[in-house]
């Protein structure tokens, strides 16, 4: 008999229904089927994989670059990672039902700030499959339903991962519609899943500026973007040159397809000459493309006639590439000035030997996250502690970096008092 495929308001409605149930289930249950999930991961990797490689032999077909194809491939290894994630979010606190703050009122009033669970979440993702398990998980640990949307280009992949995580959940007493995918590519459906007023309480895209755009133009649920990654690194003066040529290389060269890679590089002008000769020469060995400014030129030494001249779009560009652009400043004050006028306010990186300096970074740059002497490569849900992320926000409002369990929650109020009536 044919069977019929849900629309997107049915999808989410659906969602709405079982995010009620879910928001009353306690953690015990909810750690029970994350370790369901994680289970039935491995026990069903090699369904995964198959459905992974068709994938990615479609994407080679299609002419995806480099980057796109490293996003979307699973192997046995990452298929690990991902489970053993799931794993560390069941083994994290219970943010459902904490007590934020208490206070007794004159009035004898007892008022308690309990987090709560925002509902239903949105997520709309492209060409990165882990992501239907993390935010899965994620949103699970923090009794909400989950709609998930993801890219046609890992249209076979998603599916398994959804049928997988979906059916392990529900042995485990979760219930049905609490994980929930709807096909990609489509952008009218886009535009019901970003319209669906009291249903979905939050829609968060992880894409380029063309999702955003869309997103921007249709939505009338709250969007909470986990944005682009355009990140800096500033090499000040007296900063260890040991030190700061790792921490680029890191940044640059570990993995460049992701939003935490740094696009571009600073160096203040009083260690310049001396840094800039080994570290263009070392990047170019690691492959890296550089597109300078005239400063940095001078200074290149022999390396001077093979390096692109910089433009005003390189310094505003994430790559996801073995691209760097790079510029000498004059001061802190100069590089601050560079990284809030061209940063996506992801993650920016000081490597320095004073604490002035470092204050001075620190304080002025606009970024969710900020290091000191250390690469930008480290802002991750997994590195913070949180088992993983549904993306790095680089807004300001409700949450900002990574995005955890416990950022997918609200509160509410709960007033507990002795027949108070007010006069």
């Amino acid at each position: 008999m044919a069977t019929t495929t849900p629309t997107i308001a049915q999808v989410c409605l659906a969602a709405r229904e079982a995010s009620l149930v879910l928001a009353t289930i306690d953690g015990r249950t909810r750690n029970a089927a994350l370790e369901a999930m994680a289970g039935a991961l491995e026990a069903r990797s090699a369904e995964i994989l198959e459905a992974n490689a068709r994938d990615m032999d479609a994407g080679v077909e299609a002419g995806l670059g480099a980057s796109l194809l490293d996003r979307l491939k699973l192997d046995e290894e990452r298929l690990a990672g991902m489970a053993a994630d799931v794993r560390t979010i069941a083994s994290l606190p219970d943010p459902v039902g904490e007590t934020i703050e208490r206070q007794r009122l004159e009035n004898g009033l007892d008022v308690r700030r309990v987090r709560v669970p925002l509902g239903v979440v949105a997520v709309v993702y492209e060409a990165r499959p882990n992501v239907t398990i993390d935010c899965s998980a994620l949103c699970l640990k923090s009794g909400n339903a989950i709609v998930l949307r993801g890219s046609s280009t890992a249209a076979n992949s998603n599916a398994v991962l959804a049928h997988v995580a979906s059916e392990a959940v529900s042995s485990a007493g979760i219930p049905a519609g609490a994980i929930s995918l709807v096909g990609g590519g489509d952008r009218d459906e886009l535009r019901q899943l970003a319209t669906q007023d009291g249903v979905i309480d939050l829609i968060i895209p992880r894409g380029g500026e063309g999702l955003k755009a869309a997103l921007k133009e249709h939505a009338t649920v709250p969007v909470m973007y986990a944005a682009a990654g355009n990140c800096h690194v500033f090499v000040d003066a007296g900063a260890d040159l040991d030190d700061a040529v790792a921490i680029v290389l890191n940044a640059k060269v570990q993995r460049p397809s992701v939003c935490n890679a740094v696009e571009t590089l600073l160096v203040h002008s009083g260690v310049a000459a001396e840094l800039l000769p080994r570290l263009l020469g070392e990047l170019r060995e690691s492959g890296v493309e550089l597109r300078v400014d005239g400063r940095t030129r001078a200074l290149a030494g022999d390396l001077a006639d093979t390096l692109a001249e910089a433009t005003q779009e390189d310094w505003a560009t994430e790559y996801h590439a073995l691209i760097l652009a790079v510029r000498v400043v004059d001061s802190v004050d100069e590089a601050v000035e560079h990284v809030n006028r061209y940063g996506s306010g992801h993650s920016e990186a000081i490597v320095t030997g004073s604490e002035a300096s470092a204050q001075a970074f620190t304080g002025g740059v606009d970024a969710a996250c900020v290091y000191v002497n250390a690469s930008t490569r480290f802002t991750d849900g997994a590195v913070f502690g949180m088992g993983a992320e549904i993306g790095n926000s680089t807004q300001k409002l409700h949450a900002r970096g990574p995005i955890g369990a416990r950022e997918l929650t609200s509160y509410k109020f709960v007033i507990e008092g002795s027949g108070q009536v007010r006069e």
